[in-house]
C-alpha cells in the first residue's frame, strides 16, 4: 500500500541531525513554532527524535526529512527518507 492510499498517511518532519554516534541510528531535532496557550507569543519548542538510518549516509549538521514508521526499537520510531542539505 502506498503513503497516498494509507486511510492515515504517515508523519514527515524535517530536522537537523544532531548525533550520529550510534549504528545505524540517528539524532534528529526537530524545531516547532507554536502560539503559547495563555500569552499567544509564539514559543520554539525542539523535540529529539531517534532515527533509523541504515546506510549511516547522514551526518552531525545535515538537515533531513524522516518519517515515521513502527518501533524499531525502544526508542526509535521514526526513519530516514532523504537528506534535504549536507552539512558545510
Amino acid at each position: 500500500m502506498t503513503d497516498a492510499a494509507r486511510p492515515n498517511p504517515r508523519k514527515e518532519r524535517e530536522g537537523i541531525v544532531v548525533s550520529d554516534k550510534m549504528a545505524s541510528t540517528l539524532v534528529v531535532a526537530v524545531n516547532e513554532r507554536v502560539a503559547h496557550p495563555r500569552y499567544n507569543k509564539t514559543v520554539l519548542r525542539t523535540k529529539k527524535l531517534y532515527v533509523h538510518d541504515e546506510k549511516n549516509e547522514a551526518k552531525v549538521g545535515d538537515r533531513v526529512r524522516v518519517q515515521e514508521t513502527r518501533p524499531l526499537s525502544k526508542l526509535k520510531r521514526w526513519r530516514l527518507t532523504e537528506i534535504v542539505e549536507r552539512a558545510r
